[in-house]
């Protein structure tokens, strides 16, 4: 089979995309608006992209009629964000949180997850989280330049809460104790409960 990506509507382009390139990490990212309502959001476009400074990216999509999705704005506003990776045990909290609500209705309160404040954030974290980034926004950037449908977030790392039962006992994470869920495609996820080890040559 040969795509021509140039022939596909955004849509078959998404399914092709978001079903071939996986497992992809879930950032789970609060946030506070304004008005000091406290936002829960899910993203599977994410990843490290730098070490030095440590810097994630979020790729946060426009919802289909244009507007801004309250992650981004509150993001925009405050230049704070925390992003929680997903254990398997919060799974159905996460999808939960995925659903669209008024920018007044807070997620933590709606689908009854509990949290913790931050160390350096006015912003909630999620509780039982295995590991959340605590981050500043370093640069948000409209993508395309022409008729932009997201917009690229990238967070600079500034914290992190590691659950200490996630260790090992070298006190590195263990990644079968981390478990996490990973996104594939429709409503496919993946578990990292399997491994397995190579030596780089």
């Amino acid at each position: 089979m040969l795509l021509d990506f140039s022939r596909l509507s955004a849509l078959e382009a998404y399914r092709w995309l978001a079903s071939s390139i996986t497992p992809r990490p879930i950032a789970w990212v609060s946030t506070r608006s304004p008005d000091g309502v406290a936002n829960l959001a899910p993203f599977s476009f994410f990843q490290v992209i730098s070490d030095d400074p440590p810097t994630l990216l979020v790729n946060v999509s426009s919802r289909d009629d244009g507007t801004l999705k309250d992650t981004l704005r509150n993001a925009r506003s405050s230049g704070e964000l925390a992003i929680q990776l997903v254990s398997f045990a919060q799974a159905e909290m996460m999808n939960a949180s995925a659903e669209i609500l008024p920018p007044e209705v807070s997620e933590f309160t709606r689908c009854g997850i509990p949290c913790l404040p931050c160390e350096r954030l006015n912003v909630p974290r999620v509780a039982g989280s295995p590991v959340t980034f605590e981050c500043r926004v370093a640069q948000i950037q409209p993508y395309p330049a022409q008729q932009p449908n997201c917009h690229l977030i990238f967070a600079e790392v500034l914290l992190a809460h590691v659950d200490d039962a996630v260790l090992d006992q070298q006190g590195r994470i263990d990644p079968l104790k981390l478990d996490l869920i990973g996104r594939l495609g429709g409503s496919a996820y993946s578990r990292t409960c399997e491994l397995f080890h190579m030596l780089r040559p």
